[in-house]
């Protein structure tokens, strides 16, 4: 992304971008990689159903539906913030998908979390088979995909010194950590999902280089919690100036709950000289469609938009 290094003050090919955008599972993003393990966890398990939940705008929802439907299983799904009064966005996919949706109130990460456990035990009360996701498919199970992907990534660019995501339940954080074995060539930027990102993503990194059969991952953890604003999912000034720049600059779209706040932490590291001398790979993990939700339409279209 050489206009957009440019516009930071960065050298000629030190900054890139993997484009997990485009997995393609329903309009792509990274859980395919997390559903990859996952599901053919469910399988091995002899399980009927998925279960899984998240915000109102989940990715990992919309992409658990649709591999559940490409496997012929079922999905419950749990989305806390209410019922909207018109699904946009990711929910509107879900509905599309044939979501079994289970509607929550405002409800913390953890709230979320017992929500799912409870649609489970309900629908082994039923008669189902389910199996049971976390949020964001944060497991050690779905982190394997990106041991995988660092791999993956490595070989394309065996250079890369860093690679900067967005950290919402802290599974490709972690995956990707112990997949290059080393947490300093790792940028996680909080988004607001997960209270406790900085306990657990050093706990999964360890646990899950442990069932890769990789070493432990040395150094210091990396996260940048400045860029998450009033909460999961809230617009910010500085997300903003990274959906601009990365469209006007390299006609790359970005979303406002994941890939924007991520951006936004970039361009702060690579404004502080943070990244001089460095190559960066940032890493796409998809979520246009929560551009298209009501809440975001206006923040878009307003003066910087036009």
């Amino acid at each position: 992304m050489d206009r957009l290094g440019a516009a930071l003050g960065l050298a000629p090919g030190a900054l890139w971008v993997k484009r997990d955008d485009c997995t393609g599972l329903a309009g792509g993003g990274n859980k395919a990689r997390k559903l990859e393990y996952l599901c053919a966890e469910a399988i091995a398990d002899g399980c009927d159903t998925l279960v899984t939940g998240g915000g109102r705008q989940s990715n990992h929802v919309r992409m658990t539906v649709a591999a559940a439907n490409r496997l012929g299983l079922g999905c419950t799904v749990v989305l806390a913030g209410g019922r909207p009064s018109r699904p946009t966005g990711n929910v509107l996919l879900d509905h599309l998908l044939g979501a079994d949706i289970v509607w929550v109130d405002d409800a913390g990460y953890y709230a979320t979390e017992t929500a799912i456990d409870d649609t489970c035990a309900r629908l082994r009360a039923d008669g189902r088979r389910p199996y049971a996701m976390p949020i964001g498919g944060a497991s050690v199970t779905g982190a394997l995909g990106y041991v995988a992907a660092a791999d993956e990534l490595v070989g394309q660019l065996p250079d890369v010194d860093l690679v900067v995501t967005a950290d919402g339940s802290g599974g490709t954080h972690a995956g990707l950590v112990a997949g290059l074995g080393d947490h300093e060539r790792v940028l996680g930027v909080d988004v607001g999902t997960r209270p406790d990102l900085a306990e657990r993503v050093p706990e999964k990194a360890a646990e899950i280089a442990a069932r890769a059969g990789r070493p432990e991952p040395t150094r210091r953890l990396q996260l940048d919690r400045d860029h998450f604003g009033a909460g999961y999912g809230a617009p910010t000034d500085a997300s903003r100036e990274g959906l601009d720049l990365a469209a006007r600059c390299e006609g790359l779209v970005l979303d406002p709950v994941y890939t924007g706040k991520a951006m936004a932490g970039l361009i702060a590291a690579a404004r502080r000289g943070d990244l001089a001398g460095r190559r960066i790979v940032f890493l796409h993990t998809g979520g246009m469609p929560a551009l298209f939700a009501n809440a975001y339409a206006d923040w878009i279209a307003g003066p910087r938009g036009e």
